[in-house]
This record gives structure tokens, C-alpha cells and sequence, in this order.
């Protein structure tokens, strides 16, 4: 039977990518934290799991819809880089190591744009912890020399899709008359449907010639002002209240989040994905919405 290790598979996406990868054939591998699954502290049983697969997915790491306290941050950091470590040793204590080893990351790396897009090749780094936290992030999985394991990372940026993640706070927010802009409205949402997600992860395992970096986002980014708009059509309600951002900064600290999450300007195009010739099944935002909010 094919094996496929999904490392921190446990979350939204992690469960998704579990079901289809069932689904084809696969017999899938989860390494976490809780019961039932293979411990991170077990070297032996993830070098064992590694053994012969046809790849590893690694989405560990806490999230970071939270406070940045010191405390968070630091387990923020941690979960992300000790997890990724372990992975890399394990494959180099393995005599037939996965072909492929595709990390999350995050286009949260970049910086705050409203001027132009950041591509793999043009775009700036930004400053700030959710920055490090990529940087460092992406340095701990290229740190190993693999040289029969291609290393991928995906640079996320934020994954839509049915029945959770952050569909479920916007949804609520249209529901409730809050679906106006939030901040200026001018910032730039760059998403991707997590059908989306899936299916780049067979594209890369299908594509030997693919290592490095690919931002994994639609070629469709929208603004603030143009993501609620669309919700509120998708939902049937015409009229939404906006958010300035002082009631973002007051409401983030209410619910325990960071008004990052909402106000950072992300404008990220996927360009070494379409340079490769990658074909979206949703690239506009239209379509994605349809096929969450009305299936």
C-alpha cells in the first residue's frame, strides 16, 4: 500500500488532506501530540513511518490565532521549528528515505504591500515575529542536506474552504451585520481553496524539477473591501457594517487574537507555480465562495 506521513495533521487542513489521501489509496501516517497518533517523541516510530514513503507533510505548529504574548510566541516558535527538526533527522537516519518533504510556511513572510505583489523571486521579506517565525521556519527545513529528498516549502497564504478555519468567524460576522470593511478596506487578501492545497501537494510530487519555495496562494488576491463584498453576496445580505481599526484592535483583544491577522496587507502572487503551469480550480474568489457556501 503507498504511505504518506502528514506530520501535525490533526487541524483543518491536516484533516482534509487525511480524507482525500484515504480516499486514493493511501495509507496515511499522523504524527502529533494526541492520542492515537504517532508521539513526537518517538524518533524510532517516525523513522519507521519515513521508512519507504512516498512523502511527508509536515503542518505542525501551534496556531496563530492568539495573543502574542511571550509565552504563545515562544510555543509559536518551538512548535514549528522542533517539529521540523525532527522530521529532518529522522529522514537522515532512514536507508529509504521519502522522495519528498514538503513543509508548510507562510506568506506572512512578506511584508506589508499595497504598492505591487510579492513573487518567490521579487518580494521583500517584512519585520516583526510572524515574520521570524517564517524565516526561521523555512531556514530549519533548507538547514538539511537531503540528497535524495526534495524539500518544498509551501508558503501559505490564508486557506479557505467548508465547515472551518476562517470561513467560520467571516461567515459570522456577514451573519450578524458586521460584513462591511474592516480597517481602510484597502489591504489585500491573498487566499487559497484548500481543494486548491491538495491538489499543488500532488503537482510537486508529480513534478521531480520542483524544490524550493512556491507561494501557495490563488493568482486572484482581492481587497478587504472587495472579500466582504463578496461574502455578503454569496450569504444574500446586502448591508454590513464596516470595522475601523480601533474596534479591530479592541475586539482582537476581546476574543484573544491580533488585529495582524485582518489589517497586514498580504498581496502574493503564485508565480513559480504558474511558471510551472499549474491549473487552479479556483483562482477567483467568486468561484470559491460558491463551491464553499453552497454545496
Amino acid at each position: 500500500m503507498k504511505k504518506i506521513v502528514l506530520a501535525g495533521g490533526t487541524g483543518f487542513v491536516g484533516q482534509y488532506l487525511e480524507q482525500k489521501f484515504t480516499d486514493q489509496g493511501y495509507k496515511v501516517i499522523i504524527i502529533s501530540r494526541q492520542s492515537g497518533h504517532l508521539n513526537w517523541s518517538n524518533h524510532t516510530g517516525i523513522v519507521h513511518a519515513l521508512e519507504g514513503a512516498e512523502m511527508v507533510v509536515n503542518l505542525a505548529g501551534k496556531s496563530v490565532n492568539c495573543r502574542y504574548t511571550e509565552a504563545n510566541k515562544r510555543e509559536i516558535f518551538d512548535s514549528r521549528m522542533e517539529t521540523t527538526e525532527a522530521l529532518g533527522t529522522a529522514i537522515l537516519n532512514c536507508d529509504n528515505p521519502p522522495p519528498l518533504w514538503i513543509n508548510s510556511s507562510t506568506a506572512t513572510i512578506y511584508r506589508h504591500a499595497e504598492d505591487r505583489p510579492m513573487t518567490e523571486a521579487s518580494g521583500e521579506f517584512g519585520s516583526g515575529f510572524s515574520v521570524e517565525v517564517g524565516k526561521a521556519w523555512e531556514q530549519a527545513l533548507f538547514s538539511f542536506n537531503l540528497p535524495t529528498t526534495r524539500q518544498v516549502a509551501l508558503r501559505l497564504s490564508i486557506v479557505l474552504g467548508k465547515g472551518g478555519g476562517v470561513m467560520t468567524p467571516y461567515e459570522n460576522m456577514v451573519r450578524f451585520g458586521l460584513g462591511g470593511k474592516q480597517g481602510n478596506g484597502k489591504q489585500m487578501f491573498s487566499w487559497i481553496h484548500l481543494e486548491d492545497v491538495y491538489r499543488i501537494i500532488l503537482f510537486v510530487r508529480d513534478h521531480n524539477q520542483i524544490s524550493g519555495v512556491l507561494n501557495t496562494t490563488s493568482p486572484e488576491p482581492v481587497t478587504n473591501r472587495e472579500l466582504m463584498k463578496q461574502l455578503r453576496m454569496a450569504m444574500n445580505r446586502k448591508v454590513g457594517l464596516p470595522a475601523s481599526k480601533w474596534m479591530l484592535n479592541m475586539g482582537a483583544v476581546m476574543i484573544g487574537t491580533e488585529p495582524e491577522l485582518i489589517l497586514k496587507s498580504r498581496w502574493i502572487l503564485p508565480e513559480r507555480l504558474e511558471q510551472f503551469d499549474f491549473h487552479f480550480n479556483y483562482p477567483t474568489l467568486d468561484k470559491a465562495l460558491e463551491n464553499i457556501l453552497n454545496q
